[in-house]
């Protein structure tokens, strides 16, 4: 006769929810089958921001899906451009049953440090189709320009004169 123990475990933090393979197992769930996962970091909001470089100005972009405009506040001071806002939970009613609910929400803050080149007063801003667009332009003498090539030049290192035009 073999004696049976019951160990006891610390709790797994996987991805495994016996709970969830309960559901699946009696068909309980209207998702039984899928392999629905919980997605990895915090529960709130954070969202994702580009940045990059063109001939006359830097580009910052972000998604943020779900923030209206009047969340949203963009505002300099000194070098520091500051992107903040809030995405706000959707209102559930008691009777319905959620499933799953990955979806973030909550308050964030960016803030980039301008390069000196930049013309702070001039930034300009829109958000449309959950993408939020920052353009920081470069100060004049910042921006790329042409150098016309010049005979003078030549004429100092060579001595030559130009050919008479006639």
């Amino acid at each position: 006769m073999t004696s049976l123990t019951l160990r006891r475990t610390r709790p797994s933090f996987s991805l495994f929810d016996p709970f969830d393979l309960s559901r699946d197992l009696f068909g309980l769930s209207p998702f039984a089958g899928l392999d629905v996962r919980r997605p990895q970091g915090g529960g709130r909001f954070v969202p994702t921001f580009d940045l990059s470089e063109h001939d006359d100005a830097y580009i910052i972009e972000a998604d943020l899906p779900g923030v209206r405009e009047e969340d949203l506040d963009i505002h300099v001071t000194g070098n520091q451009l500051t992107v903040s806002g809030t995405r706000k939970a959707e209102s559930r009613e008691e009777s319905e049953s959620v499933y799953v609910y990955e979806r973030k929400h909550g308050s964030f803050a960016r803030t980039f440090s301008l390069p000196q080149n930049s013309v702070g007063g001039d930034i300009e801003a829109s958000l449309a189709d959950g993408v939020l667009k920052v353009v920081v332009p470069k100060a004049p003498e910042a921006k790329p320009r042409k150098i016309p090539l010049s005979t003078r030049i030549k004429e100092r290192l060579t001595g030559d004169k130009p050919a008479a035009q006639g």
